[in-house]
């Protein structure tokens, strides 16, 4: 093989391996977005409700996101493990393609994306039976829906 050939074949191998980076990086942040958002709403639903909402079971959106965050660490290793092999199998010259590595991932992100599934689908309606409530709030006290300066909340008072 000349030497032109094996640069080549180095540098496909490159930018495989920073294609499997790029899919890594974009599981961790979707694993972070989706954590972060499902806190995010249990906290909005808390302060809404003026309720402490019960915990949902184990598939939550913090889990699945966490779960994507470990898929994208665990791709990480395994596409520098792939580089590494690749990169000899060139320099001895009996590259080998294996597509065991591009199954296993599709196969774990295909299963996260369908557990993702339900928190897209699943709202749960609470009613506040409780004088607590926003809405009764609200009706006693209609001013601290609005955050109007003093001068303005007495001349409305008029």
């Amino acid at each position: 093989m000349s030497n032109i050939d094996r640069q080549r074949e180095h540098q496909a191998n490159e930018r495989t391996f920073l294609a499997w980076l790029r899919t890594s990086i974009a599981l961790i942040g979707f694993g972070f977005a989706i954590a972060r958002f499902g806190l995010f709403l249990r906290q909005l639903e808390t302060t809404v409700t003026s309720q402490n909402l019960p915990t949902s079971s184990f598939l939550n959106s913090q889990n699945t996101g966490l779960g994507l965050v470990i898929v994208g660490i665990i791709v990480i290793l395994l596409s520098v493990w792939r580089y590494n092999q690749v990169f000899w199998q060139i320099e001895q010259g009996n590259y080998k393609p294996s597509r065991l590595m591009v199954w296993f991932t599709a196969g774990v992100v295909v299963l996260l994306g369908i557990f993702s599934i339900p928190f897209l689908l699943w709202r749960e309606y609470s009613t506040p039976n409780t004088p607590s409530s926003p809405s009764s709030r609200t009706e006693r006290h209609p001013e601290k829906l609005l955050s109007l300066p003093p001068t303005l909340k007495r001349q409305t008072k008029l």
